[in-house]
């Protein structure tokens, strides 16, 4: 139980829906939708739908989508709503040009959109409500506006600097509290309320994205937009403290957090303090080695050859045995691929007790910084999260899906906890520091997602200003370059079906957002 006399927030709890998000009216326009009979899929779409107007340097039309769906017989199935890149992509062509990473806001590290693809597919089937039911919320949204939140402003003015062209226009800077609007967005919704996928990928709104993109120097064509489609497949899973963690295969990088949890297996956390620096540093080396690991096994489903070996007991073992309790081991290399933060998540649980953890994201702040000229439609640069080193399983091609960095997840205990971690390249070591603070350290979901968070990057350990001095000096004399941050680490949102049917919802303070259930 937390303390109430400290600055704080209490969980969430109710008996029939719940939604959390990190926004309040796309936590809002979930319940209404549960409300009106709609499933926990149908709730998790109208909420990111909502998304992309409340936080639209996060999300849009033109990102990317991955979900973990519970039904309600306990089967559990993975989206991965992820678009490729298009067939006239040449990592040659970028290396000869003398990049040695993706140019980040360059039509080439767009991939095509998969996220409207993965969201009909959700709702094709598990949907309850009528698709133009499931929309109108976002729709609404869009043709009227919704005030800056805190958050969202205090990353525009971050993030502004990345867009271009009619970016620009369209998303100029508001301030916290200013209505934003994108009527060109309520546009494309009805016609994707009314048309379905091929209202996105076919007719007036592909012409207008091919366009816009060949004009910004892109390959893309309307055959990599037709042929876009989301796949259906089963989850990863790992047991860690008694309790089974299901995370989505690649090319997300929950094959990751899978990795961390089975090193840190081999240490006693729970006798550690949750916020002393031997949890910390412990967490950090597991970090480095799995990312490690990621960064050269992790690619498009059909180029990562090395899953079972990333997913091995004796593999997290033989990695445990190489940290020093006492010391830090050399950072780890600069990755090959760019660094992001930039994410939402939704939970949902209905009364049927379907779970559903999603994610979308148009990966950096603003993704490419570019938006097609009539209808406003900002595009990802999920193309950097490729590699250009040649021969590497993630190195760029035509038609293949980059390494992802966005993951939703579950955890099956004594119930059933559909969460997820945002913050890019963190989520991994986010899902399993959540893990260990609910399994070693006995923590409520909330409380969880409040501590102060760390995480070990090529450049050192950021950490979070909420550490205590004592702590950091302590990982600073292991040898962690200590690095503060001048804004928070990820965010997080997690709703927890417990046995006697009773829902416990949690959301980040980091974020504007908020768990709601009727």
């Amino acid at each position: 139980m937390r303390d109430f006399q400290r600055p704080g927030r209490s969980a969430v709890f109710a008996a029939r829906g719940m939604v959390a998000t990190s926004h309040p009216d796309a936590a809002r326009t979930g319940v209404d939708v549960l409300r009106a009979g709609g499933s926990a899929v149908d709730a998790a779409i109208a909420a990111a739908l909502v998304l992309g107007v409340a936080e639209p340097h996060m999300c849009g039309l033109g990102g990317d989508v991955f979900a973990l769906v519970r039904m309600p017989d306990g089967e559990t199935v993975a989206l991965n709503g992820s678009g490729r890149a298009p067939r006239a992509l040449d990592a040659g062509r970028l290396r000869a040009a003398g990049h040695g990473v993706f140019p980040l806001n360059d039509a080439a590290a767009v991939t095509v959109p998969g996220a409207v693809d993965g969201f009909c597919a959700l709702h094709a089937r598990f949907g309850r409500l009528a698709w133009d039911q499931v929309l109108a919320p976002a729709i609404t949204a869009a043709e009227n506006g919704l005030p800056v939140a805190p958050r969202v402003a205090f990353d525009w003015v971050r993030d502004i600097a990345a867009l271009q062209g009619h970016a620009r226009d369209v998303f100029a800077l508001r301030r916290r509290g200013e209505n934003f609007r994108h009527p060109a967005l309520a546009e494309t919704l009805r016609i994707i309320a009314r048309d379905g996928r091929a209202g996105f990928y076919e007719g007036a709104v592909a012409a207008d994205m091919v366009a816009s993109l060949r004009a910004a120097g892109g390959v893309h064509t309307a055959d990599d937009f037709a042929a876009t489609a989301a796949d259906w497949g089963a989850p990863l899973a790992t047991d860690y403290g008694g309790a089974r963690l299901l995370e989505h295969a690649p090319n997300g990088q929950g094959a990751t957090a899978i990795l961390i949890l089975n090193i840190l297996s081999h240490f006693r956390l729970s006798g550690m303090d949750p916020y002393g620096a031997d949890r910390i540093h412990l967490e950090a080396e597991a970090t480095k080695l799995a990312y490690d690991a990621r960064n050269r096994i992790i690619a498009d489903p059909d180029h990562t050859a090395r899953l079972a070996f990333m997913l091995s007991p004796d593999t997290a073992a033989r990695l445990a045995a190489l940290i020093d309790p006492a010391r830090a081991m050399a950072d780890p290399a600069p990755l090959a691929e760019a660094v992001h933060r930039d994410t939402v998540l939704v939970t949902a649980v209905d009364e049927s007790r379907m779970a559903v953890s999603l994610i979308h994201s148009i990966f950096h702040g603003f993704g490419s910084g570019i938006a097609s000229d009539r209808f406003g439609i900002l595009f990802q640069n999920r193309g950097a999260g490729f590699s250009l080193a040649a021969g590497h399983p993630n190195e760029a091609a035509g038609g293949k899906r980059p390494m992802h960095t966005i993951i939703p997840a579950m955890l099956q205990a004594e119930g059933i906890m559909p969460f997820g971690v945002m913050g890019g390249q963190y989520q991994a070591t986010g899902h399993a520091r959540m893990v260990t603070a609910l399994r070693d350290f006995g923590m409520d979901p909330q409380s969880a997602i409040d501590g102060p968070r760390a995480f070990a990057t090529p450049e050192g350990l950021e950490v979070e200003t909420t550490h205590a001095a004592s702590v950091l000096h302590a990982l600073s004399g292991r040898g962690h370059r200590i690095l503060p941050v001048d804004s928070p680490i990820g965010g997080a949102q997690a709703i927890v079906i417990h046995p006697s049917g009773v829902l416990e919802g949690a959301s980040d303070p980091r974020k504007d957002g908020i768990a709601l259930g009727y």
